[in-house]
């Protein structure tokens, strides 16, 4: 109960400044949670079984099953086919990045809103100190504490938001790339059937 009591205190401190860094904070938070449900879901690696009965053995939406889909129409010639999974792919990695710029625009604005609240909070300091002599400790102590908690808090929010943008754009890097062996392997296998049984391509 202490430590809550202590949170509430330093959100008393901080000033104005905590509330858009609350926003921030929850928006970030958000985003990753999202993020993390949409990898899991839709962008897994699947094992070599379910690469084989692709499609239909992921859900509809996966990565790999859009472009399962794509691959096993045999009626489609090789060049649409490859024009098809090209675009399928560009179309999932917008997908997958949905919301990324935002968290990468609040690792930037986290920090600066905490400058933010330090340049208040020691306006308010130096001001109680050049007043008419008289300087109160405590709103001294309490400006500079102002400025501290919201530049501490900013700083967490953007670390917090730097790993989590930078682990999910690697992540997006490592599917794109496993889409890309995925694809042109099946492409080579169906080039090959195809001069194979003498058809066009």
């Amino acid at each position: 109960m202490n430590d809550w009591t202590n949170l509430a205190d330093a959100a008393r401190l901080g000033g104005w400044v905590i509330y858009p860094l609350t926003v921030l904070a929850i928006v970030a938070l958000a985003i990753t949670l999202d993020r993390a449900y949409a990898f899991w879901r839709f962008a897994r690696m699947p094992g070599l079984a379910d690469l084989r009965q692709l499609p239909g053995s992921l859900p509809k939406q996966h990565a790999f099953s859009r472009i399962g889909q794509l691959l096993r129409d045999p009626r489609t010639p090789l060049w649409r086919i490859e024009t098809r999974v090209e675009a399928a792919a560009a179309q999932i990695e917008r997908d997958m990045s949905r919301g990324l710029w935002l968290l990468e625009t609040i690792v930037t604005a986290a920090p600066l809103l905490g400058l933010l609240g330090t340049i208040v909070g020691m306006m308010h300091s130096f001001k109680l100190i050049g007043g008419d002599g008289l300087v109160n400790p405590s709103g001294v102590t309490g400006g500079v504490a102002q400025a501290l908690i919201a530049t501490a808090i900013g700083l967490v929010i953007a670390l917090v938001a730097l790993f989590a943008f930078n682990f999910f754009s690697r992540r997006i890097d490592r599917l794109m790339d496993e889409l890309e062996s995925f694809a042109n392997e099946s492409l080579s296998d169906l080039r090959l059937a195809s001069e194979s049984a003498g058809l066009p391509s």
